[in-house]
């Protein structure tokens, strides 16, 4: 550990503070004591260069292409393991050890997978034109009523009990949520059937009979396909202190019920500029419209006077290939191999956007290359999964991540309220 001195040149005064050492990434400076030792905070809009927190769960090296999750590679995770595998691995710290461990916990969360008959009286209140992510968020502060007592949460059976019921409960809001917006009748899960082929089954199976429901012809469930979802949810499970992240942290920081703090997570993922990319990116690719367009949107890209801005393209923290984005074009490429069938014509359009951009000196010298919205879209559509449930099935993939964060968060003895300076302007 060493120090930096801070110099205010006006007055000749000088501090020194700490410098943490991080197990990986750069060093940071701990300024936690910077108005209170010399009445001056700093100035950081958008926190680009501000550490919030401690945290084990998720790394980025974005100069590298890296993500680790707890000191694992995403593309060792995204490999061998199944999703309910990385729940697990966020939630509790570690990974089944066996296939019956990692089979205990997939039916552990089938089990309680089941919504309480109340929420279910609840979606008729809900017009059918209305966001899935709208009535997913009030859905998460409804279970914080029906679940009061997660508010205090003493030892590590409560942390699990919570974490475990909402990761569990999601795949069914989010289907009923869809089925709700289209006037089909509700499906209850299917303890028989694992948590990725268990959500596909809630989306696409229809009544037969009383008791009994069936898929057939297009909707028969492919073992690729649960395969694909899987791999996806995978990753999207966490990526350090990003918008929504940080806005569970920060509304968890007041001691709100867990499910309220995931409910602003689910809000703020809502935006186009965080988990509804995928969903404008598909949008674009269909407003390009043919292969023989692209240039001439990539040239409006280029143009300071258009205000044309290409989705998909580019990171916060990415300043080379993000690898998320790199093992869903694979998963995309190896899905077309083996018969999923993709859109041809948007699946043509971002390759050739792809390799336009990355040969092109303006995207290279931005650090533009595509992020995880790129390609995810096509594959979800490949997928038959409706448009409007790409944006909530971030927050599926996402959810054993919020959960974790928020963990650590309010275990931290030493956490407090979030509580930002402003520099003032005003009269």
């Amino acid at each position: 550990m060493g120090t930096v001195t801070l110099k205010n040149n006006e007055t000749n005064q000088s501090w020194d503070f700490d410098l943490i050492d991080c197990t990986r990434g750069p060093k940071a400076i701990n300024f936690s004591k910077l108005f209170e030792t010399t009445g001056i905070f700093s100035y950081d809009p958008g926190y680009g260069s501000t550490a919030g927190c401690e945290s084990t769960i998720s790394f980025i090296n974005g100069k590298e292409g890296e993500l680790l999750y707890k000191g694992f590679p995403i593309q060792e995770l995204v490999q061998k393991y199944h999703f309910t595998d990385i729940c697990k691995l966020l939630i509790s710290d570690d990974l089944p050890k066996n296939k019956e461990e990692s089979l205990s916990f997939d039916l552990e969360l089938r089990h309680r997978s089941f919504l309480h008959e109340k929420i279910k009286g609840i979606f008729g209140v809900f017009p059918d034109s209305a966001h899935p992510m709208a009535t997913l968020s009030a859905l998460l502060s409804i279970l914080a009523t029906l679940y009061y007592d997660h508010k205090e949460m003493d030892d590590e059976d409560d942390y699990q009990t919570m974490a475990r019921r909402i990761i569990a409960k999601t795949p069914t809001m989010i289907a009923f949520c869809y089925r709700h917006s289209v006037g089909a009748p509700f499906i209850e899960p299917d303890v028989s059937k694992s948590y990725v082929e268990n959500f596909l089954y809630m989306l696409r199976s229809y009544p037969h009979g009383r008791y009994k429901y069936t898929l057939k012809g297009e909707q028969e469930i492919n073992p690729l396909e649960v395969e694909a979802l899987d791999k996806i949810l995978i990753l999207h499970a966490d990526h350090g202190q990003n918008a929504s992240t940080t806005t569970v942290r920060n509304v968890a920081s007041t001691g709100v019920h867990p499910y309220a703090a995931i409910a602003s997570g689910i809000n703020a993922l809502w935006g186009p500029a965080h988990g509804g990319a995928n969903e404008a990116v598909l949008k674009q690719l269909n407003e390009i419209g043919d292969v023989k367009n692209v240039e001439k949107f990539i040239a409006r890209v280029k143009d300071k006077n258009d205000s044309f801005r290409l989705m998909g393209f580019g990171h916060r923290v990415y300043k080379s290939y993000d690898p998320r984005a790199k093992a869903i074009k694979a998963l995309k490429d190896e899905l077309n191999k083996k018969g999923i069938k993709m859109d041809n014509r948007l699946s043509d359009i971002a390759e050739k956007l792809e390799e336009v951009a990355l040969s092109d000196d303006y995207f290279k010298a931005r650090n533009l290359y595509p992020n995880v919205d790129f390609y995810s879209g096509i594959i979800l559509s490949a997928l038959k999964i409706p448009t409007r449930l790409f944006t909530p099935i971030f927050v599926l993939g996402r959810m054993p991540g919020w959960c974790a964060q928020l963990i650590e968060h309010v275990k931290n003895p030493y956490a407090r309220i979030t509580r930002p300076r402003q520099v003032y302007l005003g009269k």
